[in-house]
């Protein structure tokens, strides 16, 4: 490949590098993260990014952000594959994969409209993973088993 049609991102000092994001998810992992970039730190978005892994995937580099690995495990159902690493001084000191959590709380809303987490009251949505390896998950309050697709949508 000529330099000419190499990838230019700038390199990060300190931060998080999102990498191996499913195509197209790039926005929702942010949203899912409550990175907004009014905390004032430079956000670098690639959409679509040639992947030898997968035709295409996202790739996320936050700066002056370094995600706890509770953050992390939020990204499960729509990441699943991501890598999170975190560097310092240019450098890798830690490579994580994404593990899927017993339950997510207050991350993604119940889609069953009579849910008690969608009413006026103050309660967030929990939803409990039955199976890790088929993804079943069950929202706490009003027992429905829900699809990745009906959280994510």
């Amino acid at each position: 490949m000529s330099d000419s049609s190499q990838l230019l991102v700038r390199r990060i000092r300190d931060g998080t590098v999102i990498d191996h994001i499913e195509s197209g998810r790039a926005m929702l992992v942010l949203r899912t993260l409550n990175i907004t970039g009014k905390e004032g730190n430079v956000i670098t978005v690639a959409l679509n990014v040639p992947s030898s892994k997968h035709e295409k995937k996202d790739i996320i580099k936050v700066e002056n952000r370094f995600l706890e690995k509770n953050e992390t495990n939020k990204l499960a159902l729509i990441a699943p594959h991501a890598t999170i690493n975190i560097i310092r001084e240019y450098k890798l000191v830690e490579k994580r994969k994404i593990q899927l959590p017993d339950s997510i709380v207050g991350i993604f809303s119940c889609p069953n409209l009579n849910c008690v987490t969608n009413s006026e009251e103050d309660i967030r949505a929990t939803i409990d993973i039955i199976d890790k390896h088929k993804i079943i998950m069950k929202c706490r309050y009003c027992g429905r088993t829900l699809t990745i697709n009906e959280l994510v949508s």
